[in-house]
């Protein structure tokens, strides 16, 4: 059975950082692409950035460009989402997904999903 756990949210002051972290059982991530997506209330899920599983960076969210960094960390089978100088709009419930191979821009195309952690940035 699949499954995909995030860990690492919690409450920021603005201008801080978080690190999630997304692990997987039940499969091997180096196959798959892992995408980060967010969903503040009120407004749909969002895409936030993925790694292919070639290493591959795409970003779906222009405002987290220079700031979000994502990395794969093989020998734990984890998915790493590094936020930096985060902004109380980055205030979300973030969840990593998994397909096979190559990121795509819909969500729909993502298979397994987390249940999701809770980020909010605040002071």
């Amino acid at each position: 059975q699949v499954q995909l756990v995030e860990s690492g949210g919690g409450l920021v002051q603005p201008g801080g950082s978080l690190r999630l972290s997304c692990a997987a059982s039940g499969l091997t991530l180096d196959y798959y692409a892992i995408g980060w997506f967010r969903q503040a209330p009120g407004k749909e899920r969002e895409g936030v950035l993925c790694i292919s599983s070639r290493d591959a960076i795409t970003y779906y969210a222009e405002s987290v460009k220079g700031r979000f960094t994502i990395s794969r960390d093989k020998s734990k089978n984890t998915i790493d989402l590094q936020m930096n100088s985060l902004k109380p709009e980055d205030s979300a419930v973030y969840y990593c997904a998994t397909r096979p191979t190559f990121c795509r821009l819909d969500k729909t195309d993502f298979i397994y999903w987390g249940q999701g952690t809770q980020v909010t940035v605040s002071s």
